[in-house]
């Protein structure tokens, strides 16, 4: 009996053009409302995709990629200060996006025909004394960053790139619950950008759903015992401790550990229990409390 045949599927090369995460390919983005302050003290909202996580570990920031005459871009350059407003999935809200993108149009102009509720921030002045911009009433969370000057990176005139210092997040109340208890996504839109020369697609948020772990593919204890004696052996390792890590990847075991041998250092002990570990792992555990 013949085998049935399987059709492979094919890919075929496509061009790569500027603007390639939209025009060359399906990319998945965030849409962010970025606030700066006009000449005129205004607050200026501007939609953005090109926004992401770029240091996340000791220190906090976000790298914006924006058309170097743009406003957002203007302002920023000028101040230093910005305002990252994550807004729901609102097809009012996303319609509203497309609007205040429109290229040429003032601040002034722009902001009159704008569905958004601007607010003063908690912290309307930064640390350095700065003024900040206000940020929008209807965000999920928003991200109040100042400008790192010594990041210089500029590929074109076209193009501008910020480093944005995270300097605090802020998060409706609801939705820091379900943050600090695990519980529980806002719906947020994501943009696959100007496709066709005729309109912005954005899709809608499904909800998450959740993989755990696999098991069984990781360290023994004997083999984290070990790890943790040539680490420090001036710190012991509980051996249930060793046992929470069995299920971290090896090329992060290291980390985790040092962190764990610096964090009872600093509280001036000499053992890693069960219990700081597991401290250690809840990232929210000091919110909770």
């Amino acid at each position: 009996m013949r085998e049935p045949v399987t059709m492979k599927k094919k890919f075929e090369e496509i061009r790569v053009l500027d603007n390639f995460y939209q025009t060359s390919s399906f990319y998945p983005m965030p849409v962010v409302l970025i606030g700066t302050l006009a000449e005129s003290d205004q607050t200026n909202l501007g939609p953005y995709s090109l926004v992401f996580p770029y240091v996340i570990a000791g220190e906090h920031a976000m790298m914006l990629i924006s058309r170097a005459t743009s406003n957002t871009a203007q302002n920023i350059l000028r101040t230093g200060k910005a305002s990252l407003n994550f807004i729901p999935d609102n097809k009012k809200f996303m319609k509203s996006c497309v609007a205040l993108g429109f290229p040429g149009d003032t601040t002034e102009e722009k902001m009159k025909h704008s569905v958004f509720t601007l607010m003063d921030s908690p912290a309307m002045h930064a640390e350095d004394g700065r003024k900040r911009p206000q940020i929008v009433e209807e965000a999920i969370q928003v991200f109040e960053c100042t400008w790192d000057e010594s990041y210089t990176y500029q590929p074109s005139e076209m193009e501008a790139h910020f480093l944005l210092r995270i300097d605090r997040i802020l998060m409706q109340e609801a939705w820091k619950k379900c943050l600090v208890s695990g519980k529980g996504f806002p719906k947020l839109p994501i943009d696959y950008g100007y496709r066709d020369n005729t309109n912005f697609w954005i899709s809608r948020h499904s909800r998450p759903a959740a993989f755990g772990i696999p098991k069984g593919r990781g360290l023994n204890v004997d083999a984290i015992q070990y790890q943790a004696e040539r680490l420090d052996p001036d710190i012991l390792w509980e051996a249930e401790a060793c046992g929470r890590l069995v299920n971290v990847p090896r090329v992060f075991l290291k980390t985790v550990m040092q962190g764990a041998n610096d964090e009872v250092r600093k509280r001036g002990l000499t053992t890693v229990t069960a219990a700081l570990l597991d401290e250690l792992r809840d990232k929210r555990s000091a919110d909770k409390k």
